[in-house]
């Protein structure tokens, strides 16, 4: 039995880590510095606040065109 936390990313999952990464990094940097105080305020870490945006987006409904 192997522990799934000791197996190494192969390329293209790791390109899909960093790619995630980078785009919630984006996010981050276009949010004004009144939001991201909120956020981290409400949510405690950067990476929690990020989350909580991009499941907030997951789950929104689809906007129609």
């Amino acid at each position: 039995m192997t522990d799934e936390f000791s197996e190494t990313f192969d390329e293209k999952q790791a390109s899909v880590l960093i790619g995630t990464a980078e785009k919630m990094i984006e996010i981050w940097n276009r949010l004004s510095p009144e939001k991201q105080a909120a956020l981290l305020a409400r949510f405690g870490t950067q990476e929690n606040a990020l989350a909580a945006l991009v499941t907030t987006q997951l789950v929104a409904p689809a906007k129609p065109e």
